[in-house]
């Protein structure tokens, strides 16, 4: 029998495909001894969080009730671990103010490609870009013996706060006619400490391809064990 019970709470906007994107990790979640329950509604949170050991959500541009939000608050507060990564956690609810402070990152630009090399399609938004790991990263044992790697994808600029524990950076470069006058290194992947609850965002994770990056997806795994009750 399973020891643990995992929680997915998955939709929002189908261009993060949210199902493939869970369904991709749910053997990871199965063969860790998890007994996964997925469901496509915020309501979920309503349900007895108290049973459940994690949450990975993957929800991105929607809305989120008063009463959910306090109700998934309380949860990881006492203990229920949260994990998510790009859009379905930094970019979930923009309603909510108490969600983003949960979060501790907020999804404010991904900017593009120049004009002159956009071809009218979500590549336009997919730039080569490094995620750098920081020294609390090099031993943390999310990211501990990961080296810094490229990606080809969307690289979120996140407004944050000094209670993140960051893992990695990324620095969007200030360009020829960018309104932003020199680099800006935003956290890539961060813990967030709250109350007896632990939390972990991964900023990359665009598409199923990124999610499935050996460097992303082992975040992702990592985190999921990390941040288990």
């Amino acid at each position: 029998m399973s020891s643990r019970r995992c929680l997915i709470v998955r939709g929002g906007w189908e261009g993060h495909d949210p199902v493939r994107t869970t369904d991709s990790i749910l053997t990871y979640l199965e063969a860790s001894g998890f007994d996964v329950n997925v469901e496509s509604s915020t309501e979920a949170y309503l349900g007895d969080l108290d049973s459940v050991d994690l949450i990975v959500q993957c929800v991105t541009m929607s809305t989120i009730a008063d009463a959910e939000v306090a109700a998934l608050r309380a949860a990881v507060e006492r203990g229920t671990g949260l994990v998510g990564w790009h859009g379905g956690i930094a970019d979930s609810f923009r309603n909510s103010a108490d969600y983003n402070q949960l979060i501790g990152g907020l999804f404010a630009a991904h900017p593009g490609k120049p004009e002159e090399h956009r071809v009218g399609d979500e590549t336009d938004n997919f730039i080569r870009h490094t995620i750098e790991l920081t020294d609390l990263g090099r031993e943390h044992p999310i990211t501990a013996g990961l080296d810094d790697f490229d990606l080809e994808t969307e690289q979120y600029w996140v407004l944050s706060d000094d209670l993140n524990d960051v893992l990695a950076t990324t620095t969007l470069a200030a360009r020829p006619g960018d309104p932003w006058s020199r680099p800006v290194t935003c956290p890539a992947v961060w813990t967030r400490s709250w109350g007896k609850g632990r939390i972990v965002v991964a900023t990359p994770g665009h598409r199923l391809e990124d999610v499935e990056d050996p460097n992303v997806r082992q975040i992702i795994e990592r985190g999921i064990a990390w941040a288990s009750r």
